[in-house]
């Protein structure tokens, strides 16, 4: 398995920009999907971006175009780098590590910790 932490939350004005890190160990990554989800209080846990091991994106609609996601294999990182932030942007935000462990297409999911971002004014 891969163990996640992730890094770089905080208190940011509407309008203001973070940059979320997620640093995975372990054997497996660069062969892993990697992904950023966020859980805001007393709502369901949604999906932010993912990545997959090949570079390829996906982005939920509220953040399409504020939002990128990349990912460094040499480094073991996952980044979220995170502009023009709303106050309903904010939640606690979580990394996923998905590993296929089977040719049928099962998977094993890792996740970190989770950082809070509050947009406040």
């Amino acid at each position: 398995q891969v163990q996640l932490v992730e890094s770089g939350g905080g208190l940011v004005r509407p309008g203001g920009s973070l940059r979320l890190s997620c640093a995975a160990s372990g054997r497996r990554f660069s062969s892993n999907d990697m992904g950023w989800y966020r859980q805001a209080p007393g709502k369901q846990r949604e999906l932010v971006a993912t990545i997959t091991s090949d570079g390829r994106t996906t982005y939920a609609d509220p953040v399409k175009s504020r939002f990128t996601i990349t990912r460094d294999n040499a480094k073991k990182t996952v980044d979220l780098p995170m502009n023009s932030l709303k106050p309903e942007d904010t939640a606690v935000y979580y990394c996923r590590s998905r590993a296929v462990v089977n040719v049928e297409g099962g998977y094993v999911d890792s996740w970190g910790q989770g950082t809070q971002v509050t947009v406040s004014s």
